[in-house]
């Protein structure tokens, strides 16, 4: 617990994406580049010299808003509509974040949009995973204080232990393991909830 791991930039402080859809395969790459010193969502702050932060799995241990939000969030995944996710998700200022780029339009059809299939059946699948897998406790005591989701965000990937690289495989690839290594961290999807359940975010990328 403490590790500095930083938030994804708000929405609309990056530019918009791209008009043009994504293909299938485009979708499914997860696009990589060389870490720089910015200190941004590009350049997780994983520092090798300090301790480990604690990976936890009893969900008895969240705050109950975090426990609940996340509750919820599964329960939409295992229902298969994806629609469940708008109340969850919210509008406005307080909207999870989906992109680290601005998004234009309806957030669930943008979800969709990341999906393989057309009803974003795919998205709740990773996403329902995502949640299922340990998480950290991060930055306790100031106003980024998080629990996030995978752990594996939060710890250097080449000290995960055979157990843990099992675990990650349940997300990604090896071959997204292998691209992820060279670039230092992991950045396939992630779920930040605040300590008062607010799901602040849900994206993928650098």
């Amino acid at each position: 617990p403490g590790t500095a791991v930083p938030m994804p930039d708000p929405l609309g402080t990056t530019p918009p994406a791209a008009s043009q859809p994504a293909s299938p395969d485009e979708r499914e790459q997860i696009e990589l580049e060389r870490p720089t010193d910015d200190g941004g969502i590009a350049n997780p702050q994983v520092d090798p010299d300090e301790p480990l932060p604690e990976v936890v799995y009893d969900l008895g241990k969240l705050p109950e808003p975090v426990r609940r939000m996340h509750d919820l969030i599964i329960g939409a995944c295992k229902s298969g509509d994806i629609e469940k996710l708008r109340p969850l998700i919210g509008q406005g200022d307080t909207m999870t974040q989906l992109s680290l780029s601005e998004i234009e339009g309806d957030p669930i059809t943008f979800l969709k949009g990341l999906s393989g299939d057309t009803e974003g059946q795919e998205i709740l699948a990773i996403l329902e995973e995502v949640l299922s897998a340990g998480y950290v406790h991060i930055d306790v005591g100031t106003p980024q204080e998080l629990y996030v989701w995978p752990y594996f965000f939060a710890l250097p990937l080449d000290k995960l232990d055979a157990r843990q690289r099992v675990e990650l495989f349940k997300i990604v690839t090896a071959g997204d393991y292998d691209s992820m290594k060279q670039f230092g961290a992991y950045i396939f999807y992630r779920v930040g909830i605040t300590p008062d359940g607010q799901w602040t975010f849900f994206v993928a990328g650098d």
